[in-house]
């Protein structure tokens, strides 16, 4: 494996390490919220502090999604580095630029058919 590569690598399971660390926390502070309702406090639940409990799940559950694709993503990407696809674009088969491989150790496309791609 060349010194590059391995950096890769590294690079991928730490980030790895680091979304999977996010995501236990998320369902840990989610633990005791099963039921998708706020707790009753003393004093009756209010209208505002219902609506944020409600907004801090959704965000909760947006960064679980998210984090839940990084990871799936990051997985694939070590997949590649042992299989010895790595580095190539899955589009068009040429090899994915150093720097976007730098920015985003998990691409899977080169930036031109990345940009193909999000062209409407």
């Amino acid at each position: 494996m060349s010194a590059e590569l391995a950096s890769h690598r590294q690079r991928l399971l730490e980030e790895r390490e680091r979304v999977v660390a996010a995501l236990n926390y998320v369902h840990v502070e989610n633990a005791g919220s099963s039921t998708g309702e706020p707790e009753e406090t003393p004093h009756g639940n209010h209208l505002a502090e219902a609506a944020s409990v409600t907004l801090d799940r959704e965000i909760d559950y947006s960064l679980e999604e998210a984090s839940t694709h990084v990871l799936a993503a990051i997985d694939a990407a070590l997949a590649r580095i042992a299989d010895g696809t790595y580095g190539t674009c899955v589009t068009c088969g040429r090899l994915i630029g150093r720097e976007r491989l730098e920015a985003i150790p998990y691409a899977t496309q080169c930036i031109d058919c990345r940009r193909a791609e999000e062209r409407p």
